[in-house]
């Protein structure tokens, strides 16, 4: 299974009152990376996956070790636990090589914005997306 790496830059104004990153803050890295992932699909060659829109659904986040202010970025590692018809399910780590400071999941529903309303995964999605996928655990 690949995952998708994302760097992270910490911006000053991500710091709370209490010196470390803000907990609201955490959605807009994991939005940062869930964006630069799905849209990375088809750079440049026309394709119309996941440009047409996407909504979140639900998100998921375990905050599990305070991140403070420094000047290295922090890295988000992400893959996919779940396709179904019209949603999937995105994995993420919000960490250093020794550190993790977040574990988090979302479901984005593709949708389509010009009728309003959610819509398919396209074939072509799905084989991009199956390439992100989490692998089986074990059989015991």
């Amino acid at each position: 299974m690949a995952r998708h790496i994302y760097s992270c830059p910490l911006r000053w104004s991500d710091m709370d009152a209490f010196g470390h990153v803000n907990n609201v803050v955490f959605l807009r890295y994991l939005e940062e990376a869930r964006i630069d992932f799905m849209f990375r699909l088809a750079p440049g060659d026309g394709s119309p996956s996941f440009s047409g829109g996407s909504v979140v659904a639900r998100h998921e986040i375990d905050y599990i070790r305070p991140l403070v202010h420094r000047h290295a970025p922090v890295t988000i590692e992400s893959w996919v636990t779940k396709i179904g018809a019209a949603s999937l399910t995105i994995q993420y780590e919000i960490k250093d090589p020794d550190e993790v400071y977040v574990r988090a999941s979302t479901i984005v529903v593709p949708y389509d914005l010009a009728r309003s309303r959610p819509r398919r995964i396209s074939d072509e999605e799905r084989l991009f997306l199956e390439r992100y996928m989490a692998e089986e655990p074990a059989a015991v």
